[in-house]
């Protein structure tokens, strides 16, 4: 497999391995002690603290509240909802001894809330007036993964849960789709990820829903990531916990409820959204450091490392994330590479000459010919916006590659060699089977029903059935 310098392989030549070095190489992650767990490194961790701040802040904005409910589970809770512990149970951790004794009853370790906030619910929630009730949680859940990939698919992974409660259907349809935009929102411009939302086909619901909504990216080698989702639960954990309000009439009415959330996935989908052959690729918004600074220095120069210093804390109080890259043990081209690998937008070159000058050299991470000399005493305005500029490429370049990757097609033969490399808009009759199908012969499945997705009627691509949805729907092979 080729390599650069840095030994990043390429990622036409496999893109699973260049994926897999390239998380490790940069420092986001590494293997944690018990299969299937991954550790997350300062590196990865200030990202995923970038988009936990932002998210949270979106969530907070719409009235939700933060909480945090227990790890354990007691195991009667799932089987209280039939489809949702069936859903489940392969990937279930479960405690049976504690404390020196087998329990009585065996506990489940968290691989999602709904049934513990269900039960909270229940006991909050007795008049119309405690709705809607709407809460989020930052937690870690378990779900054992039999083929584990960092941050894609892990044993443990960290995420926000959203659960909430309402009166009626309309209230919490409401809700289901204002968590998906949220999601959207936060790809889209934060991440700089140009998904496409829509609704999953029965097949694909999560377990329990009524109703599974959900954002889909595109990465580098054409594959689908699922990045977040949104769940309308209808009145089915309600019943299952007896979660019930008493209405303005007076009368006992079932809660409807939601849930929807967002995990270190987003890290996955990042990497393969922008990253190339020469490493990672961060947007801005997101990126732990937006700007570093490497001073060329010879033996030491007092003068260049006090103005990399200096201009460092001119654009931290512009609100530039930066960092200095003073490690005397290297020389500036290996921290070229370095941090060209690990992905920051924007290294700034400072040495002698430049500093008599009054300049320093900009160079861009991408979507740049070369080394642009700038002032230094302009960089704290400009630097808003050159980071806004890139953020903008990086977008539009996502952008081109998904449409350029994707097909509406009518024939067997078209579909197949869409999926191949990419996406494909397809009529599709709805059923299972036909899914399963689809799937055993290339792999593909349905991502979603797009939510503005043109109206189409005509038989099914693979069986020939007439279509169920009144539009297209998204095929493609997925992580």
């Amino acid at each position: 497999m080729a390599r650069d310098e840095r030994g990043v392989g390429a990622q036409s030549e496999d893109f699973a391995a260049w994926y897999n070095e390239v998380v490790f190489k940069a420092g986001l992650v590494d293997r944690g002690p018990v299969k299937g767990t991954m550790v997350i490194r300062p590196y990865g961790y200030r990202l995923w603290e970038q988009l936990q701040s932002e998210l949270d802040r979106r969530i907070k904005d719409t009235g939700h509240e933060n909480a945090y409910f227990p790890l354990l589970i007691p195991e009667s809770y799932l089987s209280r909802e039939a489809e949702h512990v069936e859903g489940f149970s392969p990937e279930l951790a479960v405690v049976t001894h504690a404390g020196g004794k087998e329990l009585e009853e065996k506990l489940v370790v968290r691989p999602t809330s709904e049934t513990i906030i269900g039960e909270m619910m229940a006991k909050w929630i007795s008049s119309h007036r405690d709705l809607p009730l709407l809460l989020n949680q930052w937690a870690n859940v378990v779900r054992w993964e039999l083929r584990p990939r960092m941050f894609l698919r892990t044993t443990e992974f960290l995420w926000q849960e959203g659960h909430t409660a309402h009166a009626d259907e309309a209230d919490a349809y409401r809700e289901t789709m204002l968590a998906l935009d949220i999601y959207r929102e936060v790809a889209r411009d934060l991440a700089a990820i140009p998904v496409v939302p829509g609704e999953k086909t029965p097949g694909e619901r999560f377990a329990g829903a009524v109703a599974t909504f959900t954002i889909e990216g595109m990465m580098r080698d054409g594959r689908a990531l699922q990045l977040g989702t949104s769940h309308y639960m209808g009145t089915n954990f309600a019943t299952a916990f007896d979660i019930r309000y008493t209405s303005e009439a007076g009368r006992g009415e079932l809660c409807h409820t939601t849930s929807w959330g967002m995990s270190t996935r987003m890290i996955g989908g990042i990497v393969m959204t922008h990253g190339d052959d020469k490493g990672l690729v961060f947007p801005p918004r997101l990126a732990p450091y937006q700007v570093v600074i490497v001073p060329i220095t010879r033996g030491g120069n007092v003068a260049v490392e006090e103005a990399a210093d200096e201009l460092a804390r001119r654009l931290r109080a512009a609100g530039v994330r930066t960092h200095v890259d003073g490690r005397p043990q290297l020389s500036p081209g290996f921290k070229f590479n370095e941090w060209e690998m690990r992905g920051v937008p924007i290294r700034l070159e400072l040495g002698p000459r430049d500093l008599a000058a009054g300049t320093a050299m900009m160079v861009r991470r991408l979507g740049d010919d070369g080394k642009q000399a700038t002032s230094i005493d302009s960089l704290p305005e400009s630097m808003p916006g050159v980071l806004d500029e890139f953020q903008a490429f990086l977008l539009a370049r996502a952008t081109e590659f998904r449409d350029s990757h994707t097909r509406t097609v009518d024939s067997w033969e078209d579909f197949a060699d869409a999926v191949s490399i990419g996406w494909a808009w397809a009529l599709h009759c709805g059923t299972r089977t036909c899914e399963e199908d689809i799937k055993s012969i290339t792999a593909a499945t349905p991502r979603c029903i797009p939510l503005d997705g043109e109206p189409a009627n005509g038989a099914c691509v693979r069986c020939g059935v007439a279509s169920a949805y009144g539009k297209r729907v998204i095929f493609g092979r997925a992580y």
